[in-house]
């Protein structure tokens, strides 16, 4: 008996559970009322195929990451066709999906749920941000040229008052600029600390807000307000980021396999430099330093050999990105100006940054100086602009993860399936690659 007890619960829980997409109140149907702006928005720019969905459930059965109770993407594609914004931005699914397209290459009525996902993504971002505006303005690329001079106008003005700024507040500055403190004639660090601490602090503001309004809005959204955690928060934190650092889910991928080494190098690229950088700004007070910090490294310093191969490696990822979305478009899926204008801009900084090197040993003037201004222009895009660009997706997905492991929505769950067949997505999958051979 305790055998056939155990059977049955396996059975059950093998057992997928039908998709809820119609929305229901109380086990009641209620009215839609479609936002056919949000519509025009997804047609117009970057999913144009999703109302050639026929609700098969290829996509969700496809997919390896899907969970089988409601699966994703089947249930997004009825809702984006119904014009339900609202439901669709606290949908934490939207951000456990990667974009490896393996459902946009199975889609028989090529509706490419994957861009789909993509685009409802980047509204998300724009949704929960704040402030508002400077969301929009980032993904317009009309306001590309104000973007980049904001920081330009600002860094010049810091320039221009660092010598009152330095009176003022009692700092003795460096004399020369072909000594250990390279840049301090120009850009002396207190400046740099200060102008990039006070605009990162705005920036997490930022970030944090907007987490913080996402977080509640999914939490609201759960089925069941009354089920216990199945996680403990610390518990869900430290999973997901586990996940996010092997980016185990990217290794599922098919399609567009290929993303997952250009997202390695980038991911660790940035976290070898952001080390590096860390560890200089806070050398003054840094307990672990315990002998004299100097600065600039010299080329043989383990934090000179970590930098460079960090800024290889953002270089190289980010290169493959750009070369991965133009030559194979069908696979990557449908690029928009949210993604490039990201891409472009880490492998500027990438770029500008070796260029600002390469230029300090040659001790060329000023374009040295001039070199690293535009290297300083990039870095804020990135870093300032990070919780309005796609940069975002970095703390938006890992707390949509954080939510999967606090609620239990991908535990224990076994491959998704197409509704009604009985079979799981991996045997689906295999099912579609045989009928194709």
């Amino acid at each position: 008996m305790e055998t056939a007890g155990r059977t049955s619960q396996v059975e059950q829980a093998a057992e997928p559970k039908s998709p809820q997409i119609a929305p229901v109140e109380n086990g009641k149907p209620v009215s839609i009322e479609p936002d056919l702006d949000f519509i025009r928005v997804l047609s117009t720019q970057g999913a144009a195929s999703f109302k050639e969905c026929f609700q098969c459930g290829t996509c969700s059965a496809t997919c390896p990451i899907s969970p089988a109770e409601n699966p994703f993407p089947r249930k997004e594609m009825a809702w984006a066709s119904w014009g339900m914004r609202d439901r669709l931005l606290r949908d934490p699914d939207v951000w456990l999906c990667h974009h490896c397209n393996d459902c946009s290459t199975q889609c028989p009525r090529g509706a490419r749920p994957g861009d789909l996902l993509a685009l409802i993504r980047r509204e998300v971002v724009v949704h929960y941000a704040v402030p508002h505006f400077l969301a929009r303005w980032v993904n317009d690329p009309r306001y590309a040229p104000l973007l980049l001079a904001i920081p330009a106008v600002l860094l010049g003005l810091a320039l221009m008052l660092r010598e009152p700024l330095q009176d003022a507040l009692g700092i003795t500055g460096n004399t020369g600029g072909k000594i250990v403190f390279s840049f301090s004639s120009v850009f002396p660090h207190w400046l740099l600390n200060s102008f990039f601490g006070f605009f990162g602090i705005l920036a997490f503001v930022g970030a944090f807000v907007g987490v913080v309004r996402f977080w509640r809005a999914i939490m609201a959204d759960r089925p069941d307000q009354t089920s216990a955690p199945v996680k403990g928060m610390g518990a869900s934190i430290i999973a997901a980021l586990k996940k996010v650092i092997s980016h185990e889910n990217f290794t599922s991928c098919t399609t567009a396999r290929a993303r997952y080494p250009a997202h390695l190098g980038v991911f660790f690229g940035f976290l070898a430099l952001s080390l590096v950088s860390i560890w200089v700004i806070t050398a003054k007070f840094n307990p672990l330093i315990s002998s004299d910090f100097v600065y600039p490294f010299s080329l043989l310093s383990p934090w000179k050999i970590l930098a460079n191969l960090g800024g290889f490696s953002l270089l190289l990822g980010s290169m493959w990105m750009i070369y991965d979305r133009l030559e194979f478009s069908d696979n990557a899926g449908e690029s928009n100006y949210f993604d490039w204008i990201f891409i472009w801009t880490l492998f500027l900084v990438a770029v500008t940054g070796f260029a600002t090197e390469f230029m300090h040993f040659l001790r060329l003037e000023p374009h040295r100086h001039i070199a690293y201004f535009i290297h300083l222009v990039f870095v804020f895009t990135v870093l300032i602009y990070l919780p309005y660009s796609k940069f975002a997706h970095v703390i938006y997905r890992t707390t949509a993860m954080v939510f999967a492991e606090y609620t239990g929505r991908n535990w224990g769950v076994p491959t998704p399936v197409a509704p009604g067949n009985g079979v799981s997505g991996s045997q689906r999958k295999e099912e579609i690659e045989n009928g194709e051979k």
